[in-house]
C-alpha cells in the first residue's frame, strides 16, 4: 500500500487493484489530470487505505486476490461515504446491478479508456458536492465516536474495541436515530454470505453494550428493535 507525496489541495483517488499494469498507466494518468493517486494491491490494503487516507474517491477492482471486491465495497460503505467506481472485467449485468445495489457509484468495464474513467470520476465527485470539513465526532452520553480517527472513548478514556465491533458501532452511529435491519448490518460488516447470521450480531452488540453502556442490561444507546434490528440513540 503506497501513497504519492502530498501535493497541496489535489483530490486524492485510491486505486484498489492487484494488476501492476493498471497502476503503471492509471497512476500517471490521474496525476496528469490533477489528482493525487494512491495505491493498494489487495482488498485488505484497500480498506486500510480508505480508513487511513480518507480519499476523495475510490477506484475498486472486483477480482482481488484476498477479498472479493463486492465484499470490500460493502465493508467500506460501513465507514466511507465518498464515491466508489468499480473497475472490473466482470461484464455480466447481474454483477453491475449487485455492485450498484451495494453502494457503488458507477461501473467501468475492463478493458477501458482512461478518458471514460476520468469522466465518470468527475461526475461522481461532483455528485458528492463540496467538502463539509472534518466530520464532527458522534456523541451519546459519555461515549464519543470519532469516525475520522476510528477512535471510541468513554468519559474521555479510549475504549478498546475490535475492528468488527467498531464496524458495527460506526454503521449504527452514522445512521443514528434510524433502525438498521439485521440483514443490513450483517451484510455491511460480514458480507452477504452472513446476511442471516443474526447470532453474530447479537454477540457483537452485547460486547459493545458491555463496553459502552452505563447499564448493559438496560441499554440507552444501542436499542433493540425486536425482530427487526438495532437503533443508535445519540445526543
Amino acid at each position: 500500500m503506497t501513497a504519492a507525496k502530498p501535493t497541496g489541495m489535489r483530490q486524492r483517488i485510491l486505486i484498489i487493484d492487484d494488476e501492476p499494469q493498471i497502476h503503471r498507466f492509471l497512476g500517471p494518468a490521474l496525476d496528469a489530470a490533477g489528482y493525487e493517486p494512491l495505491r493498494a494491491d489487495s482488498g485488505q490494503e484497500g480498506l486500510r487505505g480508505i480508513a487511513l487516507w480518507s480519499p476523495d474517491a475510490v477506484v475498486l477492482d472486483l477480482g482481488l486476490p484476498d477479498v472479493d471486491g463486492k465484499e470490500v465495497l460493502v465493508r467500506a460503505r460501513a465507514f466511507y461515504d465518498g464515491p466508489i467506481v468499480i473497475l472490473s472485467a466482470r461484464d455480466r449485468e447481474a454483477e453491475k446491478i449487485e455492485a450498484l445495489d451495494r453502494g457503488a457509484n458507477d461501473y467501468v468495464e475492463k478493458p477501458f479508456g482512461v478518458g471514460e474513467l476520468l469522466a465518470r470520476l468527475r461526475v461522481a465527485l461532483r455528485q458528492r458536492g463540496p467538502a463539509l470539513g472534518p466530520q464532527v465526532p458522534i456523541r451519546a452520553g459519555a461515549v464519543e465516536i470519532d469516525l475520522e480517527k476510528r477512535l471510541v472513548t468513554r468519559d474521555g478514556a479510549a475504549v478498546k474495541v475490535s475492528p468488527r465491533e467498531y464496524d458495527v458501532l460506526a454503521r449504527l452511529a452514522q445512521a443514528r436515530g434510524k433502525v438498521l435491519t439485521h440483514k443490513d448490518l450483517l451484510t455491511a460488516v460480514w458480507g452477504p454470505a452472513h446476511a442471516q447470521d443474526t447470532q453474530y450480531l447479537r454477540v457483537f452488540v452485547g460486547q459493545l453494550r458491555q463496553k459502552l453502556e452505563a447499564d448493559p442490561s438496560t441499554p440507552t444507546m444501542i436499542l433493540t428493535e425486536p425482530g427487526v434490528g438495532y437503533r443508535f440513540i445519540g445526543d
